[in-house]
């Protein structure tokens, strides 16, 4: 059974890491968050509570995800490439690991609501599966030109039982679906749950779901252990704003003879359109955190792009702002058109 550890990457007492992170926000959510912070604290490492998160893993969720040896891929690349399927979770993707844990610990606070904001839908549906599972109420906030180009996510999270705002302002995605998910937990915090979607946010958010999301690397650490018998050579992840990469990332963060790369998006290139928060971004603040953020040449949150929904997000997760300060992890991009290149070549050769 999967249960957190203490990571010496872990934040100081106010949520750092190094100098990024912290709580920037609304005064009237500051005791909402101290108190969220002593609730997963109190849990963070308990079997109990983890027990029950256990249960739902394997029984709802699918879990273990299996570790799938990409053989076609392999021979043509003359390297052994293993994929982590967490594709095959139910509602399809990694998202669902910290909604059910956030869940339980909702429905533990005696929570009667949960809101989240979603990019591609895949949060938002995770989101509004376990409030269908446990009860619970359900508000998604998710970008107008999201809501249009993921049609299906939207249906169904409306057919979960879910509210689903559309949000008109900004540039219309994912950072302005997350300010109004902000919005409206800073007057209903009383009796609604934020289930953030990412490794981004206040503390204790962003070692909440680092801590939940590294069942990936945990299992996929044993898994290839039982039929390799080794360490990988290198772990490779896409970064939106991070959870599915540092979930797999942080259980080899410190072996030495492993290298961690991050995947940004390059959009349309680095000198036009694009999402590489680390690569050309600088420190500021968003969304109640320190971290790197696109800005324009007057310092205000530039748009991000990519063809992905859920990795146009003009920052990045405060841990990953440490760990590419201290060179622990490599950060690199992929272009739209290389991106979908490679997602036709893995479905020719793999089936996937």
């Amino acid at each position: 059974m999967y249960i957190p550890k203490p990571s010496p990457h872990d934040p100081d007492n106010n949520g750092h890491f190094g100098i990024f992170g912290g709580r920037f926000v609304p005064e009237t959510l500051m005791p909402a968050l101290e108190q969220l912070r002593l609730d997963y604290e109190a849990v963070r490492f308990d079997k109990e509570f983890w027990s029950e998160v256990d249960y739902y893993y394997k029984n709802y969720v699918g879990r273990p995800s299996p570790l799938y040896f990409a053989q076609n891929l392999s021979k043509e690349l003359n390297a052994k490439i293993y994929l982590k399927r967490e594709d095959l979770n139910h509602t399809g993707a990694h998202k669902i690991n910290h909604t059910v844990a956030q869940a339980v610990l909702a429905k533990r606070l005696g929570k009667k609501k949960v809101i989240a904001e979603t990019g591609a839908g895949q949060h938002g549906v995770a989101t509004a599966t376990v409030a269908a599972l446990f009860g619970l109420e359900c508000e998604i906030f998710m970008g107008a030109k999201d809501v249009a180009r993921q049609e299906l996510n939207v249906f169904r999270m409306k057919l979960l039982g879910a509210k689903v705002h559309s949000v008109e302002s900004g540039s219309k995605t994912l950072k302005d679906a997350m300010n109004d998910a902000i919005r409206h937990w800073v007057t209903n915090a009383r009796d609604t749950y934020y289930i953030i979607g990412t490794v981004a946010g206040p503390h204790p958010y962003p070692m909440m779901i680092r801590d939940i999301q590294s069942i990936i690397g945990w299992e996929a650490k044993s898994q290839l252990n039982s039929v390799e018998g080794c360490l990988p050579d290198k772990v490779i992840a896409c970064i939106g704003g991070g959870s599915n990469a540092l979930g797999i990332f942080n259980h080899f963060l410190q072996d030495d003879s492993v290298e961690c790369i991050g995947i940004e998006a390059g959009g349309m290139g680095l000198d036009c359109k694009h999402g590489c928060s680390l690569e050309k971004g600088s420190p500021g603040v968003l969304h109640g955190q320190l971290s790197y953020l696109l800005k324009d040449e007057d310092g205000q949150i530039q748009e991000a792009h990519s063809i992905s929904a859920g990795l146009d997000y003009p920052g990045i997760g405060q841990e990953y702002a440490y760990l590419n300060d201290e060179n622990i992890v490599t950060f690199n991009h992929i272009t739209d058109d290389a991106a979908l290149n490679a997602f036709v070549w893995i479905s020719q050769k793999e089936g996937i």
